[in-house]
């Protein structure tokens, strides 16, 4: 007959892993928790064509300025990998700022090998 009572996580092994780690694999894992407690899908999973919605942390935002049609660019990572999200026409957008958490929702793409979602639909998470 199996127990009702939860296995005790091990305590030791966390904490040397906690100490052991850098602190980039702590963040990592941080974010790929929070993206998994949000339902999100992980962004090493994704492929082209899915209608997915990611959660994570923005490292990167870069104003494209094109002839035709300038683009804002930021790089979302969950602790797996990296989705680009692309707004066209756009040269800046309140609250998108490296740093910031959000959840990003649309269709991916593929563009040069990258992971992209165009014009996805998004929300801010609040700053801590």
């Amino acid at each position: 007959m199996a127990s009702d009572v939860a296995r005790p996580r091990n305590g030791l092994r966390d904490l040397l892993h906690r100490l052991t780690a850098s602190e980039q694999e702590l963040e990592s894992e941080e974010l790929r928790r929070d993206s998994e407690r949000a339902g999100c899908s992980c962004a090493d999973t994704v492929k082209r064509g899915d209608l997915v919605s990611v959660a994570g942390r923005l490292k990167t935002v870069v104003y494209t300025p094109r002839t035709n049609l300038p683009t804002l660019e930021a790089d979302l990572y969950d602790g797996t990998d990296v989705v680009t999200l692309v707004f066209l026409g756009r040269r800046q957008i309140a609250g998108i700022e490296p740093g910031r958490a959000l959840t990003a929702s649309g269709r991916v793409a593929l563009r040069e090998g990258r992971k992209v979602i165009y014009n996805p639909h998004y929300e801010l998470e609040a700053t801590r």
